[in-house]
């Protein structure tokens, strides 16, 4: 297994990964807003960058973070907003490695720090997340 940059004939499975993603969270999107999101993504203007992991060709996951300035710091911090690992290849420790490249990059780029958020029902990922991250316990709220 490998882990490298989104490229854009990456699409068709893209795709399919991250239909699951939203299938998971019990979400729907335009096709127009995916079409932009998979534009954004390859886009080394904006302020975002997409991974994949990668074993005979075939991508078994996928992870898209936001950088973005804050007030807590000078430098820049790395939202790590998706995360998603086909079915057929979980706990094969490709999640693990999403985020550890992740980790990678953001120390790359200089982010003082690397966060995310899941539902509290996702057990299987939080398992791993509190193994490689701290919980501090915020709650988000929404409009």
């Amino acid at each position: 297994m490998i882990i490298r940059d989104l490229r854009a004939e990456d699409r068709p499975q893209w795709d399919g990964l991250w239909r699951g993603y939203l299938a998971f969270y019990q979400s729907e999107l335009a096709p127009e807003v995916s079409d932009a999101t998979f534009a954004r993504l390859l886009d080394s203007s904006e302020p975002m960058f997409a991974l994949v992991a990668e074993e005979d060709g075939l991508l078994l996951g996928i992870v898209h973070c936001v950088l973005h300035r804050g007030t807590w710091a000078i430098e820049d911090f790395c939202y790590l907003e998706d995360l998603f690992t086909a079915p057929q290849a979980r706990k094969r420790g490709v999640g693990r490695a999403l985020i550890e490249a992740v980790y990678a990059r953001a120390d790359e780029l200089n982010c003082s720090r690397v966060y995310w958020l899941t539902h509290e029902t996702n057990t299987a990922g939080r398992s791993l997340y509190d193994q490689i991250a701290r919980n501090l316990g915020f709650i988000q709220y929404r409009r």
